[in-house]
């Protein structure tokens, strides 16, 4: 017959008097764990541990790939830079600081306005050759006219003038206040009964002509008027009248001037005379009418001119 009652364990083993406490014995490790501490010890052991390399044994390892990514890196650097002082500078100022609110864009400097129209009047061209004579043989006589026969200034008005003309002179009315040279018109009567009298002058035909009106208010003095147009240039400023163009014969022509540089191309033509400004006591028309008469007596009045100035230089 089985027993029901369970079996019993057996007695632990007592301690004995001053026994110690028995220690239970470890577990001997598996073979699955045996193997990884042999691996662990495998990894750490000096010999078997690779160490990484150092930073700049890898530099010195290749020196030109890392010398041209610095390169690089510099001069993306310095790129960056002037861009950045190139801004700062367009924001200095309050007119760049309004154009790099509009984009940072260059403003161009507006273009200069274009000049104003010269106010210089227009010559007009003038031939300087002169109609057939109606009467050959007869002498002809060339007078100036500023300074010669008359003497003309604008505004302030002068304390003697004779009479006062308003020509307009690029496009603007000016006034002149003319003063005729003592003994003009007896002098002009004179020169007319002898000889053809032109008017050879470097003024402008606007304000001239109105000046030869008034002295020669019916038109029996003058023969013909030469303006400034009839001049030529001698490239340096200077107006030449050229007697040769005239188609007057020069050892029949006379030139009666104030100016030499009017007279430069036939100075022996000429009968020098001092400009007039103001001079009430002035005598040169006076010694100019003695010349015509002395003239009367020669076929070539270049002579008649060399006897004239023998006698002022004699005198």
């Amino acid at each position: 017959m089985v027993s029901r009652t369970p079996t019993k364990a057996p007695p632990s083993p007592k301690l004995g008097a001053g026994a110690g406490p028995v220690t239970p014995s470890k577990p001997s490790p598996s073979p699955v764990a045996r193997g990884r501490r042999h691996a662990l010890r495998h990894r750490l052991s000096p010999g078997t541990t690779k160490r990484r390399g150092s930073p700049l044994k890898s530099i010195s390892s290749a020196p030109a790939a890392v010398a041209a990514t610095f390169d690089r890196s510099l001069r993306s650097c310095r790129r960056r830079l002037l861009k950045l002082f190139a801004r700062l500078a367009v924001l200095g100022s309050p007119r760049k600081r309004r154009a790099a609110a509009a984009g940072f864009q260059r403003l161009r400097s507006p273009s200069p306005p274009p000049p104003p129209p010269s106010r210089s009047p227009a010559v007009r061209a003038q031939s300087a050759a002169l109609p057939p004579l109606p009467s050959p043989g007869k002498r002809t006589l060339f007078l100036d006219l500023d300074e010669t026969l008359i003497h003309s200034q604008t505004d302030p008005p002068p304390a003697r003038f004779d009479f006062t003309v308003r020509p307009v002179i690029g496009g603007q009315a000016v006034t002149f206040y003319v003063a005729k040279r003592p003994g003009v018109d007896a002098f002009l009567s004179a020169a007319a009964e002898s000889f053809e009298v032109v008017v050879f002058t470097a003024g402008l035909q606007e304000y001239a002509s109105l000046v030869l009106d008034r002295l020669d208010p019916d038109g029996e003095l003058f023969s013909h008027r030469l303006y400034r147009g009839a001049c030529r240039d001698a490239g340096d400023g200077r107006l030449v009248k050229d007697l040769a163009a005239t188609g007057r014969a020069l050892d029949r022509a006379v030139i009666v001037d104030d100016n030499p540089n009017a007279y430069a191309l036939q100075p022996e033509n000429a009968i020098p005379v001092a400009p007039f400004v103001d001079d009430d006591n002035d005598q040169e028309l006076h010694r100019v009418m003695a010349f015509l008469d002395v003239a009367a007596g020669y076929e070539d009045t270049r002579e008649a001119i060399r006897y004239y100035q023998d006698l002022l230089a004699a005198s």
